[in-house]
């Protein structure tokens, strides 16, 4: 659902990347590996983007971007350090500005994946990380999805904090 909802979200912001072929790659192959029990899933998505690419006869630049690109998903550390990236990130984070019926279904899947997380441990972890995203001064870095999301993810992430998302 996540990957199909991201690759809605650049298909209607295609115009905005630079380099949109390997934007589209690297949201194809930025959750491949994802073990919530694992803290290297980006790392091991980024090496398994790196060397399909380079299996595919791509140039060694393009699988480094590629590369890059799947690494900038890691949102706790990273700051993305070009159009191509913010783009990338902006869109991995779209979720956050989702209407407020489908972000809370979201955190419900959330939920579901940390099941082995005892409830108050998972409680307290979950609105530490939400409330770092809102704590920036921006969430979304590129000028139409900060329009169009900042104001609704601000509302959810506020209410998910709370404690008030069913």
């Amino acid at each position: 659902q996540h990957l199909h909802e991201c690759l809605d979200r650049f298909e209607a912001c295609r115009d905005l990347a630079l380099r949109p072929a390997e934007v589209e790659v690297a949201l194809w192959f930025h959750d491949a590996i994802y073990d919530v029990r694992r803290a290297d899933n980006e790392r091991r998505s980024a090496d398994w983007a790196r060397d399909a690419v380079l299996t595919s006869g791509a140039t060694r630049d393009t699988a480094e971007r590629i590369e890059a690109l799947v690494m900038t998903t890691r949102h706790a550390t990273a700051t993305p350090a070009t159009t191509d990236a913010q783009l990338l990130v902006d869109i991995d984070l779209a979720i956050l500005g989702a209407d407020p019926e489908r972000f809370a279904e979201y955190e419900r899947q959330i939920r579901r994946e940390y099941a082995h997380v005892a409830e108050a441990a998972f409680r307290a972890r979950r609105r530490a990380i939400l409330a770092a995203f809102l704590a920036r001064e921006r969430i979304y870095g590129t000028p139409r999805l900060h329009d169009e999301l900042e104001h609704r993810a601000r509302a959810n992430l506020s209410l998910a904090i709370a404690g008030n998302v069913a």
